[in-house]
């Protein structure tokens, strides 16, 4: 099992906001994801559950080089670009699988025609979709904890749901196709 704190303090000081922020939200989301897991495995279905936990920690690893004042990071880059540069960060370390979670989960993905929709300051425009058991349940996981609400409880499958809505129709036919696979975190 990846050291995940250590990576995490390469880039974050423990103590500082930013750091208080990242783990916690992070581990709401691996904690969740590993459940999502087992349960899956309890029906049967393989899935490399030490990865998704190890993955789900690493997952924001990149807001750092963020300019997201409210969840105290005060990089350069849009916040839109933390799933990229997490990558970046990662894949130099040799993490290349745990690389492609943080690329992969932001909303629900994103699709090449989405991000030039949106005039996303992705470049070049590429399909950035999970595609595996662990990356879609990491990414699943994700979307019910907020970072910058990191005390509040997991939302509902509805409130999920109501905050996709703006992003359009592909976004959430993603959600529920991962709702259908995980099911509702709230029968845990």
């Amino acid at each position: 099992m990846l050291d995940c704190l250590s990576i995490i303090q390469r880039y974050y000081t423990p103590g500082n906001d930013d750091y208080r922020v990242l783990v916690s939200h992070s581990r709401q989301v691996a904690d969740l994801a590993v459940a999502l897991s087992q349960r899956l495995i309890d029906r049967g279905v393989p899935i490399d559950i030490e990865f998704v936990e190890e993955a789900a920690m690493l997952h924001d690893i990149g807001m750092c080089r963020t300019d997201a004042p409210g969840i105290h990071c005060h990089g350069s880059e849009p916040y839109i670009r933390h799933g990229i540069l997490g990558r970046k960060m990662l894949d130099g370390m040799g993490l290349f699988r745990h690389g492609r979670v943080c690329e992969r989960h932001t909303g629900t993905g994103l699709t090449a025609e989405e991000i030039v929709a949106e005039g996303l300051p992705i470049e070049p425009p590429r399909d950035l979709l999970p595609e595996s058991l662990e990356e879609k349940v990491i990414c699943y996981a994700d979307k019910f904890f907020s970072k910058s609400h990191p005390d509040e409880p997991a939302r509902s499958v509805d409130r999920v749901r109501q905050s996709l809505a703006k992003f359009g129709g592909g976004t959430l036919d993603r959600f529920e196709a991962m709702l259908e696979i995980f099911g509702d975190p709230a029968t845990l």
